[in-house]
């Protein structure tokens, strides 16, 4: 072999390295594989955020769904729409229905696995029951606009919503659209049937990509966890139960602590999740100092009370649904019904738990050592009623409104006290009726009888 013949080999060497290097591509790899909700739109978010960082050529996403929220699917469609720094793929590995085929459509490229489907996206309830026209024309004009934005027949996509749209060599007429792999790749809405990404990278020409796979965090699970329905009432019962005894025992204390933990852990999770709003927040957080001003305040139970109530409750049913400030046109029907069934709920057993169990909490000794009493020391007057057994019939006055607990003051000394007559304001003069366990029970002496 002369010097030409290796020189020109040589060449050619080179050209076919920097063919094959040139062709190394990047991959971020995500895969969901549950119902279209916030865990998949905050995990999709995530990837996209992970791929942008690292600068990849493609976002692989491996998809498995049977549908689920409407308005995490437009969002995550929106977020692979809006994207031009890489390049989208879908591997609809089995099922991509309702909220999965409008994610599929959003994608640059869609690959179906063998015996998948892609379709039949109406619009439902959560008994499967096709909800009135208004849902499904929106549903119609997310497929159309998605479809046209990626160069596919919008009709085709309109006919995965809509029975009365007409393609005989696809479906019968009155017939939602749901189609196999194969019609899939026919048609041109797939691009091919694959097994695996290995296919899918051969058939991109994607020369031994280098992968990274997107993997959920510990904060991820987490979060999941704490969205879910049953953890969120257990933390509403937390909530309420803790306002309850601390406002029955005034002071920074174990109760108030225990509130504001349940507080942040059912919020935070939601807020992260893009559920919550500040203003959701800010509603339950008036409800409550509604309801402290009512009981500590302003005599009686009336207007601020009842306001109170109904800002909690709508402030922890309205962080559990998306909306745009009351607007749940995208949001799953029947989802925001159920956010306050799962609230009133928890309220109900809450104050059904306390009734029970309230009493003897609040009187155990492990309550008395955690609550922080800074603000009833002995030497600023106060003590507890059960040191003194001959109250019977001691005169006072009611130093804090009794409604019907509160404070009284007897011969210098404070003490816990419970109006028989439901309300006393402060400043009346009170007398004793009757000593129970930590409490004096009181009615005012103008109703004193005999």
């Amino acid at each position: 072999m002369n010097k030409f013949t290796k020189y020109i080999l040589g060449i050619l060497v080179l050209c076919i390295l920097n063919v094959f290097s040139s062709s190394a591509q990047s991959v971020y790899s995500v895969q969901i594989k549950e119902d279209i909700g916030p865990n998949s739109w905050r995990t999709l978010k995530n990837a996209i955020r992970e791929a942008k960082k690292s600068d990849v050529d493609y976002l692989f996403l491996e998809l498995n769904t049977f549908g689920g929220a409407l308005n995490f699917a437009d969002s995550m469609r929106s977020n692979l729409l809006n994207e031009n720094k890489f390049k989208s793929i879908v591997f609809v590995h089995h099922n991509a229905a309702s909220a999965g085929a409008l994610i599929s459509l959003a994608a640059d490229y869609i690959y179906m696995s063998p015996g998948g489907s892609i379709g039949a996206a109406s619009v439902v309830n959560q008994s499967g029951e096709v909800l009135p026209e208004k849902y499904q024309s929106y549903m119609r004009g997310l497929m159309r606009a998605t479809a046209e934005a990626k160069g596919r027949d919008p009709k085709v996509a309109e006919a995965f919503v809509d029975p009365s749209i007409s393609i005989p060599e696809l479906k019968e007429d009155g017939k939602l659209l749901t189609l196999t792999t194969a019609e899939a790749v026919k048609i041109g809405l797939a691009k091919k049937e694959a097994k695996s990404d290995v296919d899918i990278f051969s058939d991109l020409g994607i020369i031994k990509p280098a992968v990274q796979h997107h993997t959920l965090t510990w904060v991820d699970h987490l979060i999941a966890f704490l969205i879910n329905p049953l953890v969120s009432g257990i933390l509403i019962i937390g909530i309420i139960a803790g306002i309850y005894f601390e406002m029955q025992t005034p002071g920074i204390g174990f109760a108030l602590l225990v509130a504001i933990v349940c507080g942040a852990l059912f919020f935070a999770p939601l807020y992260l999740q893009g559920l919550a709003d500040h203003w959701e927040i800010a509603i339950f957080i008036l409800g409550v100092i509604l309801i402290a001003l009512e009981i500590f305040v302003i005599p009686g139970f009336g207007v601020a009370g009842i306001a109170g109530i109904i800002l909690m409750l709508c402030g922890l049913a309205f962080s559990m649904v998306a909306n745009d400030y009351l607007d749940f046109k995208l949001t799953q029907p029947g989802l925001l019904m159920n956010s306050f069934i799962i609230v009133v709920g928890a309220m109900v057993l809450a104050i059904v738990l306390m009734v029970i169990f309230g009493k003897n909490l609040l009187e155990s000794s492990t309550f008395k050592k955690l609550v922080l009493e800074d603000e009833q020391k002995a030497e600023s007057g106060y003590t507890s009623s059960v040191t003194k057994t001959n109250m019977i019939d001691k005169v006072g006055v009611a130093k804090t409104v009794l409604r019907p607990a509160g404070k009284i003051e007897i011969d210098n000394v404070w003490y816990d006290a419970v109006a028989l007559d439901g309300f006393i304001d402060a400043g009346d003069e009170i007398y004793v009726e009757k000593h129970e366990n930590y409490n004096l029970f009181v009615r005012r002496t103008s109703e004193r009888k005999g």
